[in-house]
């Protein structure tokens, strides 16, 4: 399962029963540290296919270190309500998985998490050897407090290259202008222009990302996240909210984008079978492609950037998705200092040629020279080059937003592009949270 599709689920509240799990790690809330086993750290990380990277670094920082630590897998759907009931008690990690921004900002306000500065001043490498539009990220109130792991997932406008060829579109659509013409050569060559898994619901707020972004500039949505719910009435927003409606009025997803899932394999399958032109799907996309139709992946599949704006305020080369994931460290661990040494793990050279080994993208800046290891090499390099080159990565909305923001956002975007609200009860919605 991709990362994009199991953060969501988390997010959701999809969450599963696990009867007996405890993690032993460090305490939170004021709990008796005495109870705590000695020289052991506990890592608490989302349950997948990456832990084996993540078992593999804490095997190896336990080769030198007299604390060693124990790695506590989540299983995924469990994980961010897990950690919300965990956070606060003696069960919680030393340190532990997250999406940086407002998966961890309540947790910074109840005064839960270590700040890294000093860890930083102590090796500037644990904030230099990463990606500044990355780093950022974790970044609250001028303070840091994560360190990326795994890798990077922005989002991109992938196509299948001969459909678009068919419909007599040259090239992907570099500006919106472009992108509307091609929706229009695409509904006369008899396909959808563009595949949507609108029952999923986090599909369709990445369309908001970008337009949000691209019309109004990074500033509108950090405004929001600040406090200022007034943006939300701008005329920037307004005139976002306005293209979007017209998008889909052009019919540029079809009819029955409401009933079709990626998680499913659903949207994926109308790209991959020539039904679809477009989907604006994160960089995990060719994963699933390559899982599911290998010969599609490497052959037909295409991929771009977001289209620009002519007369927006966002810089073209802006990307939103996943910057990455992190490790934050509690306030209440027994051991700082060991801490810090295994966070320096995650910017080694191993740590990279693992993920990328794996598939990951790091966002590291030694990942560069490890690229050509990549399954796909071209593919890896133009997902890294948009990254280094991105003046600001806009986190996904459902995760720039505190955890309980989720279905209010999910709803309001579902709603506005099925028409069941205008701009006004978008606003209203937006200014709600």
């Amino acid at each position: 399962m991709n990362n994009r599709t199991w953060m969501s689920r988390s997010l959701a509240g999809t969450a599963v029963m696990m009867l007996g799990f405890t993690l032993a790690g460090c305490g939170g809330g004021g709990g008796d540290a005495s109870s705590r086993p000695e020289n052991e750290l506990h890592l608490a990380v989302y349950g997948d296919a990456s832990n084996k990277v993540e078992q593999a670094m804490v095997d190896k920082f336990n080769e030198t270190s007299d604390v060693k630590i124990v790695l506590d897998t989540i299983p995924g759907a469990d994980y961010q309500t897990k950690l919300q009931t965990i956070i606060d008690t003696d069960s919680a990690p030393d340190i532990f998985f997250n999406w940086g921004g407002g998966s961890i900002a309540n947790f910074v306000e109840a005064d839960l998490l270590l700040p890294l500065d000093d860890f930083i001043e102590e090796d500037a490498q644990l904030k230099d050897a990463f990606l500044p539009s990355v780093f950022e990220t974790a970044v609250i109130d001028d303070k840091s407090y994560g360190i990326p792991m795994r890798g990077t997932q922005p989002v991109m406008l992938f196509n299948n290259s001969e459909v678009l060829e068919q419909a007599g579109i040259d090239a992907p659509p570099a500006t919106w202008d472009e992108l509307l013409d091609a929706v229009e050569k695409l509904k006369a060559a008899g396909v959808t222009p563009i595949a949507l898994g609108g029952a999923d619901q986090w599909p369709t707020q990445m369309w908001f990302q970008y337009m949000f972004d691209r019309v109004a500039g990074e500033g509108l949505f950090q405004a929001a996240l600040d406090g200022d719910t007034d943006v939300w009435e701008s005329e920037e927003s307004r005139k976002a909210l306005g293209m979007l409606r017209e998008l889909v009025d052009a019919g540029a997803f079809g009819t029955n984008f409401d009933s079709v899932k990626f998680t499913d394999g659903g949207s994926p399958t109308l790209l991959s079978s020539g039904r679809a032109g477009f989907e604006l799907m994160g960089s995990w996309a060719y994963a699933t492609h390559l899982d599911a139709n290998p010969e599609f992946a490497e052959n037909v599949l295409g991929y771009s950037e977001f289209p620009a704006i002519e007369g927006g305020e966002g810089d073209p080369d802006n990307l939103a998705g996943n910057t990455n994931n992190f490790y934050s460290v509690h306030k209440d661990t027994r051991y700082p200092e060991e801490a810090a040494e295994f966070l320096k793990l995650m910017y080694s050279d191993e740590f990279v040629q693992e993920q990328i080994a794996i598939g990951n993208l790091p966002t590291t800046t030694n990942t560069e020279q490890f690229l050509d290891e990549a399954s796909n090499p071209e593919y890896a390099k133009y997902q890294f080059d948009l990254v280094k080159e991105a003046p600001h990565f806009q986190l996904s909305w459902d995760q720039a937003y505190p955890p309980e923001a989720t279905v209010t956002i999910h709803t309001a975007v579902s709603q506005f592009f099925s028409g069941q609200i205008d701009e006004d009860g978008f606003i209203k919605a937006m200014q709600s949270l």
